[in-house]
């Protein structure tokens, strides 16, 4: 979990500093960084998904605009004793985990949190809630985000990786 930490600070650096952070100038100079749960080894999963159709679904984002993707697999897994299931998605770009949790709008971004699960092969992949992170338009209105698909909303809490994001330096979206 060492690298965890060292992944978390680079990434309040990069924010708080890069002119290619998501965050406005303003934000950048008030910004005191994310909160993360801590981290929790129970939510490090090797998962096997059971294959589906590959059929490209369409996605809404938050400015209204459609994207493809297609349903490559679905995985069921156990969170403190309660059984969930969520779908992985393929794009151009790689492996797209979006998924809302039971937390969301206390403890979590409203509208989801994404993950890229890394493929292992054979139908297998790594998926590290640690590494759930916001989209970029949970900080600001700037930002188009694909919102999770109904079948990626979870009735139990995930308590791993970003939490919603407070203070002076977040916009209202």
């Amino acid at each position: 979990m060492t690298d965890l930490v060292t992944a978390r600070r680079a990434k309040d650096d990069f924010f708080k500093h890069h002119p290619q952070s998501p965050l406005t100038p303003e934000q950048q100079a008030a910004f005191t960084g994310l909160r993360y749960y801590p981290p929790n080894p129970a939510l490090d999963l090797t998962v096997t998904v059971e294959p589906l159709d590959g059929k490209a679904v369409p996605i809404q984002t938050t400015t209204g605009e459609v994207r493809q993707y297609r349903r490559f697999g679905r995985f069921t897994f156990e969170v403190e004793g309660q059984a969930a299931a969520l779908t992985i998605y393929e794009a151009d770009f790689g492996f797209f985990l979006p998924f809302m949790d039971a937390g969301a709008g206390t403890e979590t971004y409203p509208a989801g949190r994404y993950l890229e699960p890394e493929y292992l092969g054979d139908n297998r992949f790594q998926v590290d809630f640690n590494q759930a992170y916001n989209p970029y338009c949970a900080f600001g209105p700037a930002w188009s985000c694909p919102i999770t698909p109904a079948e990626n909303r979870l009735k139990v809490a995930i308590r791993a990786g970003e939490m919603i994001p407070v203070g002076g330096w977040v916009e209202s979206v």
